[in-house]
């Protein structure tokens, strides 16, 4: 059995983190609801913004718009829009992006794969294994469209260059603090997603000024506000998933502490009682 001092010498140590990891969740909650007001705010903005991309992508197929956004070409190389975080202590916030990126590597051994990282913690795992062309770690410290449209520019200029052929935005998407979902979204080329029904019921609208106008505005504004909101997205899941994990953390440090000081009182009621032996032991030597 381990002798008293140590005992109490990790149980002032657990002890220690066990404040650390409730104060750190105290901190992810209060960032969270920040967080997740932000994005309850712009996901109707966002989602009737690609509802209507939706709309006006019917003549997309037509080839009536050259819109260079729009054009679709044979899949030879690939972008990925790594988003993670900037700092680690959240679970497996991070790792599962990076799993994601394996498996899309995996399943596309014979395409070029770059990455353009999001996060600290993104951009030191990936670029010691896959080929990084950029990270923009600093987003987060001040997360507004200003910022988040510098990338999206970035991003838009490769696809009009044909850089890439396909670009995919990977983050995780939140649902609440204990759930986040990891999502491969299509950013680059814009596609229209229906059917040939469907079709039928979205080309009879009227537009003012014409449609190709409209199309030509609005695209990179949606594109913009599609990366934002994926960035917001991703920070309100780095809080909750950070809060979760510290919530853990601080259970399990408080069930080792109780386990130690049980050791420590143990240890402690077995070294008065051999005292006791002791000074009884002597006592009877002495008669």
């Amino acid at each position: 059995m381990a002798n008293l001092k140590e005992i109490r010498n990790r149980i002032a140590s657990v002890s220690s983190t066990m404040q650390i990891t409730s104060a750190m969740k105290m901190v992810s909650a209060a960032k969270l609801k920040k967080a997740t007001d932000a994005i309850s705010r712009m996901r109707p903005y966002s989602d009737k913004l690609t509802e209507l991309i939706q709309n006006l992508s019917s003549s997309f197929e037509s080839g009536d718009n050259d819109n260079s956004y729009v054009k679709i070409r044979p899949v030879n190389k690939i972008l990925l829009v790594a988003i993670t975080s900037n700092r680690g202590l959240c679970g497996g916030f991070n790792s599962n992006i990076i799993k994601v990126v394996k498996e899309i590597y995996n399943k596309n051994q014979d395409k070029k794969i770059e990455i353009l990282s999001i996060g600290k913690k993104g951009t030191d795992l990936l670029s010691k294994k896959y080929k990084v062309i950029s990270s923009h770690d600093d987003v987060f410290d001040n997360l507004n469209y200003e910022n988040s449209s510098l990338i999206a520019d970035l991003i838009m200029k490769a696809f009009s260059k044909e850089e890439y052929d396909s670009i995919q935005l990977l983050y995780n998407r939140f649902k609440n603090a204990a759930t986040q979902i990891v999502t491969k979204e299509p950013y680059l080329p814009i596609v229209p997603e229906y059917n040939s029904d469907e079709k039928k019921s979205l080309v009879d609208y009227i537009y003012e000024p014409s449609q190709e106008k409209i199309i030509n505005e609005l695209l990179p504004k949606a594109l913009k506000t599609q990366l934002l909101k994926s960035l917001k997205d991703s920070f309100a899941s780095e809080h909750g998933a950070r809060m979760t994990a510290m919530h853990k953390a601080t259970d399990n440090a408080g069930e080792l502490r109780d386990q130690l000081k049980l050791t420590y009182n143990q240890a402690r009621q077995a070294s008065i009682t051999n005292e006791i032996l002791e000074i009884v032991g002597g006592a009877e030597a002495l008669k």
